[in-house]
C-alpha cells in the first residue's frame, strides 16, 4: 500500500510540473467531462480531435484533450486518475500493466503499427555507421517508450547492453535541441521529430525492421477499467470514431493529412509523407485475431504485450514479467468486431 501511495503522490507531483497542453474550448460546467490524453505523432487520434468527431457524437459530454510528450507521462496521468482514455505505445502499456505499476486500464484500440515512423538515427559527422559503432556514445530516447524498447532490442541484436552506451532520457523536443547542440551522437525517436533529425543524420535501423525480426511496437488506445465498466456506451462511440479515422487514412489520405497537420503544425504535404511511413490497420484488421480479437476472445495483442513485458524484465526495466493472462484480461473486446465494422 505504501508503494502505491508513493506512486500516486509522485504522479500528482509530476503532473503538476509537466505543463501539459489542455484544450478546454467549449466546456460546459453542467456536463460530465471525458478526459483524453493524446500525443502528437501522426495517427487517427489527431483526426478525431481536429474534426471534433467526439464532440459531435457525444453532445452530452465535455471532451477534454490533454497533450503528453510520451507514454511514460500518460501512465503517470492514469496512476493519478487524471485520464479516461489515452494514446501510448505498446512498451509503456506493457510496463503499465506489469508490477509495480499495475495500472487498471484496458487496450481498446490499435492506433498504428510502428514502421519507418520510429527509428534509430546517428548524427552526421560522428563516425557512426552501424549500431556496433554506438559503443561508448551518448544515445538519447524517451525512457519507458516504444522507442526505448526498440533501442534496447536493437542493441541486444548487436551484442551491446545498455551499459555499453551512454543512454540519455530525453523527450522528442529535447532530443532535437540536444542534437542541434551536438550533445548526443544518436537518438531513437518518432515522427515528427524523427524527420527533423534525418535532415542531418542517417537511419541505423527502423521499427519496421525490428518488427520483421519479431520485436514489433504499436501505438495503442487504452481506457480506464473503471470508466469502461461505468460507460461502455461511450467506449463504443470512441472506438467507432477511431475506426472512422482509420478509414479516412485509407480512403482519403489527403483529408487525413490535412486534419493531422492542423494538430502538429506541419504542412499537409509533410504529414502525407509521414503517414506513408507508418502501418495503419483497417478496422476489420484491428478486430481480427492477430490484433484485438473478438468479444470474449482476446487476440494476439496480448502475446505481443507479454513479450514486451518479458523483454523489459530481461533488461531489468521492471522487476518481473507479468503472465499472459494479465494482458489477455486487459484487452477490451466487448462488442468486437461489430462495434468497429459498423459504418
Amino acid at each position: 500500500m505504501r508503494i502505491k501511495a508513493l506512486l500516486v503522490a509522485a504522479a500528482a507531483s509530476m503532473l503538476a510540473l509537466a505543463g501539459c497542453a489542455v484544450d478546454h474550448s467549449g466546456q460546459d460546467a453542467q456536463k460530465p467531462t471525458i478526459r483524453i490524453g493524446y500525443q502528437s505523432f501522426p495517427s487517427g487520434d489527431l483526426i478525431v480531435k481536429n474534426n471534433k468527431w467526439l464532440e459531435q457524437a457525444l453532445p452530452d459530454y465535455n471532451i477534454k484533450w490533454t497533450k503528453f510528450d510520451s507514454g511514460a507521462d500518460v501512465n503517470t496521468a492514469f496512476i493519478a486518475k487524471e485520464l479516461d482514455f489515452g494514446a501510448l505505445g505498446s512498451s509503456p502499456v506493457a510496463r503499465g500493466l506489469s508490477a509495480p505499476l499495475n495500472i487498471p486500464y484496458q487496450v481498446a484500440f490499435v492506433l498504428d503499427v510502428a514502421g519507418d515512423n520510429e527509428a534509430l538515427v546517428a548524427r552526421n559527422g560522428t563516425g557512426i555507421n552501424s549500431i556496433a559503432d554506438l559503443r561508448g556514445k551518448r544515445v538519447a530516447t524517451p525512457f519507458a517508450s516504444t522507442a526505448h524498447y526498440s533501442l534496447l532490442a536493437a542493441l541486444a541484436q548487436n551484442g551491446l547492453s545498455p551499459a555499453d552506451v551512454q543512454l540519455i532520457d530525453l523527450q522528442p523536443q529535447a532530443i532535437l535541441a540536444a542534437w542541434d547542440r551536438g550533445d548526443i551522437a544518436a537518438a531513437y525517436t518518432w515522427l515528427p521529430t524523427l524527420d527533423q533529425l534525418r535532415k542531418t543524420g542517417k537511419d541505423l535501423i527502423t521499427s519496421r525492421q525490428l518488427a520483421t525480426d519479431g520485436k514489433p511496437t504499436l501505438d495503442l488506445g487504452v481506457v480506464s477499467s473503471e470508466f469502461a465498466t461505468a460507460h461502455p456506451d461511450v467506449v463504443d462511440v470512441w472506438r467507432q470514431q477511431e475506426a472512422r479515422a482509420l478509414r479516412l487514412i485509407h480512403d482519403d489520405p489527403t483529408a487525413a493529412a490535412k486534419a493531422i497537420a492542423g494538430e502538429i503544425g506541419l504542412t499537409p504535404e509533410d504529414v502525407a509523407g509521414q503517414l506513408k511511413q507508418g502501418v495503419y490497420l483497417t478496422p476489420e484488421e484491428v478486430s481480427s485475431a492477430q490484433w484485438l480479437g473478438a468479444d470474449g476472445k482476446p487476440g494476439n495483442i496480448a502475446t505481443n504485450l507479454e513479450s514486451a513485458s518479458q523483454f523489459l524484465a530481461d533488461q531489468k526495466q521492471i522487476p518481473a514479467a507479468a503472465p499472459l493472462k494479465t494482458f489477455q484480461d486487459a484487452v477490451y473486446t466487448k462488442g468486437l468486431p461489430d462495434v468497429l465494422t459498423k459504418q
